[in-house]
């Protein structure tokens, strides 16, 4: 029997996320993105869609790189304006009853402390439908903002985030026993002192002595997502992440990806079949193929290079406009996202990328693959994608949104499901058994969170 296939969502707080330029298209209301009614909208829509979550996606800074200026990307809203995509959680967790949220934030730029506190805040209102998409941030002007020097060293950011997930699991796993909250009102007692513990974390980056503030969530870790690409971003993934997202050029590269992440899992002792492992993908759904390439080709129509360039310069550190438009990329190193680097150097040596031809690849749905067709070639191209790349499914993206997020809702997932691919309702409640399956609403006991829990650090030795 085929495995199921996750489905996740990718959007951000903002007017124009992976598709720059598009938000001018007459089905575009990404302008509305200030507003509480269109993520309910959105939340609604895709938890008729049976989407395991809605993932955003968040920066700190401009995209400021192409040009030597912002200017490109405020004036094609290449991720800016932005707004703090954990503050419409709530509202879309009170619309619906079973959809899930993936919350970014940057070890780099966070404390420790005051966001375990709100991850778990957003677990219990959420009842327990929470994730954490766990970066480190690839942006200097965000680091310039944030009162830093620069970015930190591309390696450095992700000592900080070793020790970063340390003091978290401490304090989520760690801190307070299952039972400490006993209510008694006959003897006046909230809390059972003595079933709260303080961490005692001393570090090189955090000191953090004291207990958690949160009672335990129903979760208690929120869900750990991470997309890191390089090798030093690919060992981080493999030791804490629970869900991971992959970005690649085709399924052959997908598999050799996956691969790669799955044993260096199972060589920190965890199960590489645990780990959850999606593709990002834009898919344009109509009626027929033609009518699908006729769409895309009117979304080429708005799509703005300058925007797309903007967005690599961002992503990659790489300013593009200080190469011929027409001739190939090669030999660039980064600080920024190295990914996205070398998947137009190296990634795939039969082919040579200009600038021109990575504006024209990323103008649409960003580093990911571009699907257009009908349902049923959608569902065969998804279904290919996960079966010959060792995924457990997708992130898709958008061009136009909320369109083509309801196209794929009403046309696609039908198809899905019919080929036994989606299943047709929940099974759980929490997000992490959507993960890990029903009746496992907290983390893998080889996961490195479980080491810090109560019973590890009172286990009798």
């Amino acid at each position: 029997m085929s495995k199921r296939i996750s489905l996740n969502a990718f959007n951000m707080a903002t007017p124009g996320h992976q598709s720059p330029g598009l938000w001018r298209h007459p089905r575009s209301k990404t302008e509305n993105y200030t507003q509480l009614d269109y993520w309910t909208h959105l939340a609604k829509l895709l938890e008729k869609g049976r989407f395991d979550a809605l993932f955003l996606a968040d920066v700190l800074g401009p995209y400021d790189v192409f040009e030597g200026s912002a200017a490109p990307s405020l004036r094609d809203g290449v991720q800016i304006p932005a707004n703090d995509p954990m503050m419409y959680v709530s509202a879309m967790a009170a619309a619906t009853r079973n959809l899930g949220f993936a919350v970014t934030a940057a070890v780099t730029f966070e404390n420790p402390y005051a966001l375990a506190r709100r991850l778990s805040t957003l677990d219990h209102v959420t009842s327990g439908r929470i994730g954490w998409n766990v970066v480190s941030s690839y942006l200097n002007s965000a680091a310039l903002n944030h009162g830093m020097s620069g970015q930190m060293a591309h390696d450095q950011r992700y000592e900080l985030g070793e020790e970063f997930m340390e003091v978290v699991y401490k304090l989520w796993e760690g801190s307070w026993e299952d039972d400490a909250v006993v209510f008694d009102r006959e003897r006046g007692v909230y809390v059972d002192p003595e079933k709260v513990h303080p961490i005692g974390h001393a570090g090189e980056y955090f000191n953090v002595p004291g207990f958690h503030m949160c009672e335990p969530s129903p979760q208690r870790s929120p869900v750990i997502y991470q997309a890191g690409g390089s090798p030093r971003g690919r060992a981080f993934a493999a030791k804490h992440g629970e869900g991971l997202f992959v970005n690649v050029l085709n399924p052959t590269l997908s598999r050799q990806i996956t691969g790669d992440i799955r044993a260096t899992a199972e060589a920190e002792g965890r199960n590489g079949d645990e780990l959850k492992i999606f593709s990002l993908l834009t898919a344009v759904v109509a009626d027929s193929d033609a009518a699908a390439e006729r769409k895309l080709a009117e979304y080429r129509k708005h799509a703005s290079h300058a925007g797309a360039m903007a967005l690599f310069g961002g992503w990659s550190g790489v300013d593009l406009s200080k190469f011929p438009l027409h001739e190939p990329l090669k030999n660039l190193e980064s600080n920024s996202i190295q990914t996205v680097v070398n998947l137009f150097t190296k990634a795939d040596p039969s082919r040579e990328w200009t600038p021109a031809a990575i504006a024209e690849y990323l103008s649409i749905g960003g580093m990911e693959p571009v699907i257009a067709g009908s349902p049923e070639t959608i569902a065969d191209e998804i279904e290919r994608w996960v079966d010959e790349g060792d995924l457990d499914g997708i992130n898709l993206s958008y061009a136009v949104s909320p369109g083509d997020y309801e196209d794929f809702v009403e046309l696609v997932v039908p198809e899905l499901q019919k080929r036994g691919r989606v299943w047709k309702d929940y099974e759980g409640s929490t997000l992490r058994e959507y993960v890990r399956g029903e009746g496992n609403p907290h983390v893998s006991s080889t996961h490195p969170a479980a080491s810090h829990s109560i019973s590890s650090r009172f286990a009798p030795s």
